[in-house]
């Protein structure tokens, strides 16, 4: 297929440009008006996709009464009758090329709905009709019913019938092309919800796995953890009076066991079954409480906080010591993202932030079933295309240091809930966490 004008220069064209070929082979052959005036009919049909793309609407219009005006002219350009008076004012309506006024009219009839089809069958009618104008009003010719009108409004009906014909299939095909697009919709958002339905299961078992795992390994180590605490203790007690450095690799021995305890203790966390308390919670004032926690275990963070709180939300049923867990710990992680340290004090006179935490509450539903979405966006880096699929697994981290429990452990408290978490990608640079929590029963 040959391209014009980025649309593609089919067989249908083709044919469109072999049939005016046809015409213009037939008499009269030496009427030069004729040759021109189709292919003027030629060029605008070629150009047509052209001018519709340009402006969908003015394009239409411009084209059906391009071919209005058209065929009109031709009419008076085709006439291969006698040359008295009679024939020669009579030329145009009596034209043999009268069937050109279909081109209009179907071109109509596949651009506009009903109305517009009649409308302009309407108006090609009395483009066509408008040759009789000269005989009645200047030559004073008599035209009767059964001669001349009853003929013209034969072929008045005919345009009516081709237009209404045309359309009907038209108006059918688009619904047609609606319905597909609609089912075709319909089962892209059914395969994205199977595509992460399976994801969830998929990481529901891996979690399962690793927590049976994660269980069994951090009851065993912590056992031995217990005695190297003790022993360190009691070493640091007996090397009262000895070198400062034996003292200090007692320290050490004592720090690392604290360190590796709470990494157990996190382990545990995450695969010991959470046993919720759950009830009727309002979710705003547990995000206020995060909030301040945040900032005082991250007192330089110095970061602009945008609350976007909406009015009359619903209640959630939720725990509400793991629900500011949850919430903190999304704080904590876009503070950090955007550049805060822990255990570090701020400076006075430092007043520009190092980013903006945007926290926005909302009604929403999941499924079908209602609930409030909460949102933490950032302004920091972001993470990384290659870990967004993956980034609620357990030991996978953005972060230099870290173990990459903290997501995990958010997303299975979450899922206990029968809530949601996702990571929502944003043309921006940021992250964004969207929490979903469902609302609780009413009564």
């Amino acid at each position: 297929m040959l391209e014009r004008h980025g649309q593609k220069f089919g067989w249908i064209d083709v044919l469109w440009l072999l049939f005016l070929i046809g015409l213009a082979l037939l008499p009269p052959i030496k009427e030069i008006h004729k040759q021109v005036i189709l292919l003027a009919i030629g060029v605008s049909q070629v150009f047509e996709g052209r001018l519709i793309a340009w402006n969908s609407s003015r394009g239409r219009f411009y084209s059906v009464l391009i071919k209005v005006l058209l065929a009109t002219l031709l009419l008076g350009h085709t006439h291969t009758t006698g040359t008295d008076l009679e024939s020669l004012v009579f030329a145009g309506i009596n034209s043999d090329y009268w069937p050109i006024f279909f081109l209009p009219v179907v071109t109509a009839a596949i651009y506009y709905g009903p109305v517009g089809t009649l409308i302009w069958t309407a108006i090609a009618s009395l483009a066509y009709s408008s040759y009789l104008i000269p005989p009645v009003l200047l030559y004073d010719f008599e035209i009767t019913w059964s001669v001349g009108y009853s003929l013209l409004a034969l072929r008045f009906l005919f345009f009516f019938l081709a237009a209404i014909l045309v359309n009907r299939f038209v108006m059918e095909n688009r619904r047609q092309v609606r319905l597909y697009q609609s089912l075709s919709e319909s089962l892209a958002e059914s395969n994205r919800k199977l595509q992460q339905a399976q994801e969830e299961a998929r990481r529901a078992e891996r979690l399962a796995a690793l927590g049976q795992l994660s269980a069994g390994l951090a009851h065993e180590i912590r056992n031995p953890l217990g005695v190297i605490k003790g022993s360190a203790e009691m070493l640091a007690q007996k090397l009262g009076s000895a070198p400062p450095l034996a003292g200090e690799l007692a320290g050490y021995i004592s720090s690392e066991v604290n360190r590796l305890n709470s990494l157990v203790a996190r382990f545990l966390d995450f695969a010991r079954p959470a046993h919720l308390d759950l009830h009727a919670v309002a979710i705003a004032p547990l995000v206020d409480r995060a909030l301040d926690a945040a900032s005082h275990q991250l007192p330089a963070a110095n970061v602009k906080i945008q609350r976007d709180f909406a009015s009359n939300l619903p209640e959630v049923l939720a725990d509400e010591q793991f629900c500011e867990q949850v919430f903190l710990n999304l704080i904590l992680n876009a503070f950090e993202a955007m550049g805060a340290e822990r255990g570090t004090s701020a400076q006075p006179g430092v007043a520009s932030p190092i980013g903006t935490l945007r926290v926005s509450i909302a009604p929403d539903s999941r499924d079908g079933a209602p609930g409030v979405a909460v949102e933490f966006e950032d302004t920091g880096p972001g993470v990384p295309a290659e870990l967004r699929e993956q980034i609620f697994n357990p030991f996978v981290t953005s972060k230099k240091s870290g173990v990459g429990l903290g997501l995990s452990i958010v997303a299975k408290i979450v899922d206990d809930h029968g809530g949601a978490i996702q990571l929502i990608s944003k043309d921006h640079s940021g992250a964004c966490f969207r929490v979903f929590f469902p609302a609780a029963a009413k009564g």
